[in-house]
């Protein structure tokens, strides 16, 4: 059960505008008049459900027209309203965001599969539109997942399966870590129940034993960061249970020596400050040198920047630590959905913005739902291309490249630059020449050999890319 009432997303909302607090409560006034009768498996009110959406949204200090289409989001499916009286009623962006969340009509199918990969297709491809939609259905989805016990097992498990199919990378690829990590906690549950409960009970008993340790290393790094002045802030942080999971049964490690199992999260005010801190914390404790990352000058491929060092804390304990400023940590926990909190008024262009230019599978989805018409065949694609294991490889100038596992070169220069692509001959890799079909491996150093009086990609190229994109770019060219 939930006990998220009305009065709790008010106070959640207290510091938006008047107006907008009105139209928020406006928003849930319509709902539950709608919602009225409809009940939950748990026995609730359905209006439980949207307003627990609209408290997710608002916890991630969404924008108002967020928050009312989050309230909204079940009206078209489940009530006689319509788009149209919503836009009326409030406005046309609300209306658009509740119609972007709304399953398409059975009607339109002959089969429960078909309507299932449409409506698939249908919210993986609302991020080319407006990434609120998918927030939107993230949220529903997690407050779902928090209220799966009320379902069948076997309904458990199918959506907990989708979950993981869909919605985890999702809130990956949008950076959204906080999201992503319960998700895979709840689908574990269902998944595999036995070793959830296990792992569980194990972390527990981990951070109990490990609360000593970690508040000393704590305390020490804090006293010297605020003798010098630098703002902080420190947490401690375990990994989630699916993590566990995730490394135990791919690098048959016990619990005790994954590396990251534990991590401090130390904020300071702005990027100098993180490498400061860094050498402060190397001259408390002894760093393994291969554990060294630097994601504030990489950036992760879903914009995620941190500096992580792995260290040996006291009693020989390996503990992560994660340096990063204040900013950067709540796009570490929220990704995209960050700029609600540092750009409220031009968060959602920014969002938009920053999604088409800087976030690299949104190329390879654009590619992918302009050449599959048929749902099923795109829906694959996505999860055989965008939703699985990547390899990283490295540019001539230290940018870091992600592709499906599988890539070759020709991927690598059509990503960087459909031009490029066009004019290549040849490759050198970790300063080896390779042909245009080698296949590129994790950390690879990558450059590619043009010329300029190259007749262009070879049709054969077709059948050694591996990406949407490069493939559409070959065609393209023979159909100048």
């Amino acid at each position: 059960m939930n006990n998220i009432d009305l009065n709790d997303l008010l106070i959640k909302i207290s510091n938006y505008p008047e107006e907008e607090r009105k139209e928020i409560q406006k928003a849930y006034d319509f709902a539950q008049v709608l919602h009225e009768g409809q009940v939950r498996q748990s026995g609730e009110a359905y209006i439980t459900h949207p307003l627990n959406v609209a408290y997710i949204l608002a916890d991630m200090k969404a924008d108002k027209d967020t928050i009312c289409a989050g309230l909204l989001h079940d009206t078209l499916e489940d009530t006689n309203t319509t788009k149209e009286e919503i836009a009326e009623l409030f406005n046309k962006e609300i209306a658009s965001l509740v119609d972007g969340v709304t399953k398409i009509s059975k009607m339109n199918f002959s089969s429960k599969q078909e309507m299932n990969l449409a409506n698939t297709r249908k919210i993986i491809t609302s991020l080319t539109e407006d990434v609120r939609i998918i927030i939107i259905k993230l949220a529903d989805r997690l407050h779902n997942m928090r209220t799966l016990e009320f379902k069948s097992e076997f309904k458990q498990k199918e959506n907990a399966l989708e979950t993981m199919e869909i919605f985890v990378p999702l809130a990956y690829y949008i950076g959204a870590y906080r999201l992503k990590s319960e998700l895979e906690d709840l689908s574990l549950r269902y998944l595999r129940p036995a070793i959830y409960f296990k792992i569980a009970e194990k972390k527990e008993r981990f951070e109990s034993d490990s609360n000593n340790f970690l508040y000393e290393m704590l305390s020490k790094i804090k006293t010297i960061l605020e003798s010098k002045s630098i703002p902080n802030e420190i947490k401690v942080r375990t990994k989630n249970i699916y993590g566990i999971y995730k490394r135990i049964s791919e690098e048959n490690l016990k619990i005790s020596n994954i590396h990251d199992l534990f991590a401090l999260k130390i904020m300071v005010d702005e990027i100098d400050n993180c490498y400061r801190t860094l050498g402060i914390v190397h001259s408390l404790y002894h760093p393994i040198n291969d554990r060294f990352k630097d994601y504030i000058s990489n950036p992760k491929t879903n914009m995620y920047q941190s500096l992580h060092t792995t260290v040996f804390g006291p009693k020989e304990h390996l503990v992560q630590t994660q340096i990063r400023t204040f900013d950067m940590d709540k796009v570490a926990s929220f990704g995209l959905t960050a700029y609600w909190d540092i750009n409220e008024s031009a968060a959602r262009d920014i969002m938009q913005k920053e999604l088409r230019e800087k976030y690299q599978f949104f190329k390879s989805l654009v590619a992918i739902n302009s050449m599959f018409n048929d749902n099923k065949a795109f829906v694959n694609q996505v999860k055989t291309e965008i939703f699985t294991d990547n390899v990283y490889v490295y540019t001539s100038k230290g940018e870091i490249i992600e592709l499906p596992k599988g890539s070759t070169l020709i991927d690598f220069a059509y990503r960087l630059n459909p031009d490029l692509g066009n004019i290549m001959v040849d490759g050198i890799v970790n300063d080896e020449h390779v042909p245009v079909d080698y296949k590129l491996k994790n950390k690879d150093r990558v450059k590619i050999i043009t010329n300029d009086f190259s007749f262009g990609p070879r049709l054969e190229w077709l059948d050694k890319a591996q990406t949407s994109y490069a493939k559409k770019r070959i065609k393209e060219f023979y159909c100048r």
